[in-house]
């Protein structure tokens, strides 16, 4: 290995041993707490020395200190990778064959972390010269790991030589390997390359260093060495099958893995045909069983023993086994996989079954890993199978199936949960949350077509009786809950935290639906009954508990999440119902009919009081909204006699529709009236119930003629109960009223309802601003506060604007211009209210800038110069300045709430260059429109920094602004001071080299667009940028490029030395053309120096 220079050998060993002395003395520093910076300093050096690479073998040779060994290894790979380049190829190979040999000749030193430190550097330094070894070379490396792990020098040599594959698996996996600064099509070759030459044989390695020692391990009755060889043996077989591979294709009958999210971890291993021979047909799993079972009876004595890393180990790999699947079965022999998973379950069964005996013995005091790895086992069969498949594994060793099995074990984690009421998590806890998500794997839709997992008779009683269990223990834990303090798990956990069991709840519950939904009417409609005979006599607070839980699980079974899209009727719901049944008598208008009589109750004065609680309140809003968004009033009923169509008929405008509608819209006005400071259940009702029922027409056509909403309205005009809201809350629901406007019968209906909704509040804002006392009494906080509640119902009102409407809510924001500005002037000072102001003016401007005609226009773009302009001379922003440079936490970015609007105001004035639905479209509002924009950009460029660019959302809306406002007016670009401009063309640098694709494309098209505004215009004999793409000297008379001459650098070592996105080649391209036209001397000089 190459060292420091040769001084004479004494001169050379002297050195050295100081070199090792000094890094001996930073790593007892550094363990002693004492001048740790100095130390780590020291430590530095070594590895930024060039080549220290024979002082680092001296340390690891010769020093007594282990740190100091483990640093010198660490600095053998930073300089070994940083200087891989300048290396021959002797000294490559030597540093791997001297790390190799290392870890083998101290393979019994007890300090192991430096040994994996050597060994890990040994494989990474392999894999950084892979694909410029010739196969003799890695043949050669090899054959001393061969020799190791075949166990030829001893048991420790051979665990030496496993945990060396072990890292060198690890750094050829692309979600482990270490970073090189290398581009990832190397990764990528190197993944492919091992995989396709060798992870078969470091698997058969691996296999083969188990197979000799598991005899010996059987026999003796003590601890012996081999045990930790078998146990690093089972690790990195564990390891090769959860690699990557590149074969995913599926065979013929298993299904692929569900989209549904998991709370436990299961991986696929889909190796493919190759790996047969060793994974399936060589009785490798037998083997497995075998000695897993066997090691299991000598211990069984033995309580430690299912813990033991051995032990641990081995259930793993056959967990992982029960994931095998896709092409390493013929698609001609499907009974080879059902073998395989039968074998598995042979002999994973013994872990969980019996499951009451299971169960009771972890009770007393045996470890529950190995239950919870057959259920593990469980899920992973049930990923890679069919439900009829799944069932049918067990049938031919057992009188019963797979599924009631699962049933049974299910029912018995669910029994302890019920007996041990613990708030802590428990071994019960963790086993649920495994098997719901076996049963998600199972009864998920099977694939895309939409047919649903259909179980056998047995399985469904079995799921029937399974779901009665479960919905036992959920009203059991309400129940218990009921008494307990405010701070209780189950009381403080939300509709959204629940979501996700509740949603495995309801899987199995359509398993079995024609049995479950009668059952969870009839325990509804028994806890209904129970409050009203026991009112004023017997102490609620239980049984609405229970009503809680059960109008969260029936929410679940009976509907699905729309996430932005309508959902449709559960299939189950479609298919296993009589489709002959009245919709009087279908067991699901019975069980929803009775719940929407039990929500409507809510509306009696003395029934709200001491029966619904907030709490239950927001269950029955939740359950509402997500019963509403599929089955009130839908538009997918046809005159198709089926279950289907029975349910939306029944619920349809010509039926039931309007009634419940009512109803609704009743129930939403109490909810908002009755439960002041409730903003949990004002969320729900605003944000999910009314939201979701203005986004359907249809609907909308039917709400606006009712009573209870026109009371809606009316309350939200004028009642000071709905002021007090959260004033988010205030914007969505003006929002969902405006919304609603889109169900009148034509827009002049549509622009008189949005008036008398909006108008008085206008006038209100217009009033306050002109009373002469204005100022003096703006910072009363209840003044602060109807300020703010109007300019969020403002903004709100905006936000919901369309062409019907477009009218009205243009006069409404022309109403308030000067109250607007006169706000601005007096609330300089109040951040969150100036906040307010920006976000209202960008939502109205943003809602009518495309339909304005010219006269109007103008006026909008004069208001916002106003803005800008008082904006500007009350230096409201500029107190950041001092904070842009440092932000560190999320707390800071909000002083940038302000800037960000502004940002957005500028891109919506532009948007009209755009899209533009006015009738005298002319150029006239472009000129107003640039001068704002110049203005603004004065405004904003000073506040920006490089640190408040790294967040994503205000990044994205910045470079869409810039790439916009160069495409369309680069002359006000161009127009900036000299300042301004570079501040601009510095974050344009910063986006050419952002991560994200997105923001580099925008670069790329501004920098099109300005080269081509130059282009074009000293072609005409203009100026175009003028100085500012001219070379100019610095204040110390160094010349400094001009910045088209900059870009083109730039571009040109994007597009040739870079790592880059293959989309953004068109961009750069177009890019490129311009910036060479512009600069074509530079441009040849490029091209010599690179074909020099």
């Amino acid at each position: 290995m190459e060292g420091f220079p040769e001084r004479g050998k004494a001169a050379d060993l002297g050195q050295l041993q100081s070199t090792m002395h000094s890094i001996e003395l930073a790593c007892t520093s550094i363990q002693m707490h004492m001048n740790s910076a100095a130390a780590e300093a020291t430590i530095l050096s070594l590895s930024q020395t060039p080549q220290p690479y024979q002082a680092c073998k001296f340390i690891l040779e010769n020093s007594q200190v282990a740190n100091a060994r483990f640093q010198a290894a660490a600095a053998i790979r930073n300089a070994a990778i940083r200087e891989w380049g300048f290396l021959s190829s002797d000294n490559k190979r030597s540093m791997i064959s001297f790390c190799l040999c290392f870890v083998m000749q101290h393979a019994n030193s007890p300090e192991g972390y430096v040994q994996a430190k050597v060994s890990s550097v040994a494989a990474q330094l392999l894999k950084r010269g892979w694909l410029e070894f010739s196969a003799t070379d890695k043949e050669a490396f090899f054959y001393q790991v061969n020799q190791a792990v075949y166990g030829i020098h001893g048991v420790d040599v051979q665990f030496a030589g496993i945990n060396f594959l072990e890292s060198l698996v690890s750094e050829f996996s692309p979600s482990t390997s270490s970073v090189m600064g290398l581009p990832r099509e190397f990764h990528e070759h190197c993944r492919k390359s091992l995989e396709l030459d060798h992870l078969k044989t470091f698997y058969c390695w691996a296999r083969d260093a188990a197979l000799s020692v598991t005899n010996r391990i059987i026999e003796s009755d003590s601890a012996i060495p081999e045990v930790k060889v078998c146990t690093a043996a089972f690790r990195l077989m564990l390891q090769i099958l959860n690699w990557e591979f590149s074969t995913t294709a599926f065979a013929d009958g298993v299904k692929q893995g569900s989209d549904s999210p998991k709370r436990s971890e299961c991986n696929l291993v889909q190796p493919g045909p190759a790996w047969r021979d060793v994974l399936v047909t060589g009785g490798h799993i037998g083997w497995l069983l075998s000695l897993y079972g066997a090691l299991r009876q000598k211990f069984s004595c033995e309580g430690y023993w299912l813990d033991c890393p051995i032990a641990v180990a081995a259930r793993k790999l056959i967990v992982q086994f029960c994931s095998l699947t896709g092409t390493i079965f013929p698609s001609d022999n499907v009974q080879m996989h059902e073998h395989h998973l039968l074998e598995l379950l042979s002999g994973i069964i013994q872990w969980i079954d019996p499951p009451d005996a299971v169960s009771k013995a972890i009770e007393c005091g045996k470890s529950e890993s190995e239950m919870l790895d057959g259920c593990r086992a469980l899920l992973s069969i049930a990923t890679v199978t069919t439900p009829s498949v799944f069932d049918q594994l067990l049938k031919s060793t057992r009188p019963y199936g797979t599924l009631t099995l699962l049933c049974v074990l299910m029912s018995e984690v669910v029994k302890n949960l019920m007996t041990n009421n613990s708030e802590e998590e428990t071994w019960s806890w963790e086993a649920r949350d495994i098997l719901l998500d076996t049963w998600t794997a199972l009864l998920v839709p099977i694939n895309r077509s939409g047919g649903n997992a259909l179980l056998p008779a047995e399985g469904k009683n079995a799921t029937a009786s399974l779901f009665a269990l479960i919905v036992q223990a959920e009203l059991k834990a309400a129940s218990a809950s009921a008494f307990k303090d405010d701070d209780s798990d189950y009381l403080q956990a939300s509709i959204v935290a629940l979501d996700e069991r509740l949603s495995s709840y309801a899987l199995i519950a359509r398993a079995a639906i024609d049995v479950t939904i009668p059952l969870l009417t009839r325990l509804f409609t028994e806890r209904f009954e129970r409050l009203s005979q026991g009112r004023g006599i017997i102490d609620p607070t239980e049984t609405l508990e229970e009503l809680y839980s059960l109008l969260l699980i029936t929410g679940h079974v009976i509907a699905d999440e729309g996430e932005g899209e309508t959902p449709l009727i559960p299939n189950a719901i479609q298919i296993h119902f009589p489709q002959n049944l009245e919709a009087e008598n279908h067991p699901l208008v019975i069980l929803c009919s009775s719940i929407i009589r039990f929500a409507e109750k809510s509306l009696e004065p003395e029934m709200r009081a001491s029966v619904f609680s907030p709490r239950l309140m927001e269950a029955v809003i939740w359950f509402i909204a997500r019963w509403s968004c599929t089955y009130l009033m839908s538009r997918e009923e046809n005159r198709e006699r089926n279950s289907r169509n029975i349910l939306l008929k029944f619920f349809g405008e010509h039926n039931q529709g309007k009634f419940v509608l009512d109803i609704i819209v009743r129930i939403s006005l109490t909810a908002l009236m009755s439960y002041p400071g409730e903003k949990d259940l004002q969320a729900l009702t605003c944000f999910q119930l009314l939201n979701a029922l203005v986004q359907q027409k249809h609907i909308c056509v039917h709400l606006v003629v009712l009573d209870s909403w026109r009371d809606l309205a009316n309350a939200f005009a004028n009642e000071k109960t709905l002021f007090l809201l959260n004033t988010a809350h205030q914007r969505s629901l003006a929002q969902t009223l405006v919304h609603s406007a889109s169900g009148l019968r034509n827009s002049e209906a549509s622009n008189l309802y949005v008036r008398d909704l909006m108008g008085h509040m206008a006038t209100y804002l217009v009033e306050m601003s002109s009373k002469s006392d204005f100022k003096s009494i703006a910072q009363q906080p209840d003044i602060i506060l109807p300020v703010s509640c109007l300019l969020e119902r403002l903004r709100g009102a905006a936000s919901a604007s369309e062409p019907r409407t477009q009218k009205a809510i243009y006069e409404l924001g022309f109403s308030v211009m000067n109250p607007v500005l006169v706000l601005l002037e007096v609330y300089k000072h109040e951040s969150a209210v100036v906040y307010l102001i920006l976000k209202f003016v960008v939502a109205w401007v943003d809602g009518q800038i495309s339909y304005l005609e010219a006269q109007e226009t103008a006026v909008v773009v004069n208001f916002c110069m106003s803005l800008l302009q008082l904006y500007s001379s009350n230096n409201i922003g500029k107190i950041s300045i001092s904070l842009s440079t440092s932000l560190l936490t999320e707390a800071k970015t909000e002083k940038y709430k302000d800037l960000r609007a502004l940002l957005q105001l500028l891109s919506s004035l532009c948007s009209k260059d755009l899209v533009d639905f006015s009738s005298d479209s002319t150029a006239t509002h472009a000129t107003n429109i640039s001068q704002v924009v110049y203005f603004g950009l004065h405004i904003v460029t000073p506040l920006l920094s490089l640190d408040l660019l790294k967040y994503p959302k205000f990044c994205y809306d910045y470079f869409s602004l810039l790439s916009h406002l160069l495409e369309v007016y680069p002359e006000t670009v161009a127009q900036l001071n000299s300042e301004a401009f570079s501040h601009v063309l510095g974050t344009l640098d910063f986006g050419l080299h952002h991560q994200d694709v997105e923001i580099v494309d925008m670069c790329l098209r501004a920098l099109r667009a300005l080269a081509s505004y130059h282009y074009v215009e000293t072609s005409a004999g203009k100026v175009g940028l003028g100085s500012h793409a001219a070379g100019l000297k610095d204040p110390g008379g160094n010349f400094k490029e001009g910045i088209l001459s900059r870009f083109l650098r730039s571009v040109l070592q994007l597009l040739l030395f870079e790592d880059y996105s293959p989309d953004l080649v068109s961009s750069a391209a177009d890019a490129l053309l311009p910036l060479i036209l512009c600069e074509q001397s530079l441009y040849q000089v490029v091209l010599s120096k690179l074909f020099l």
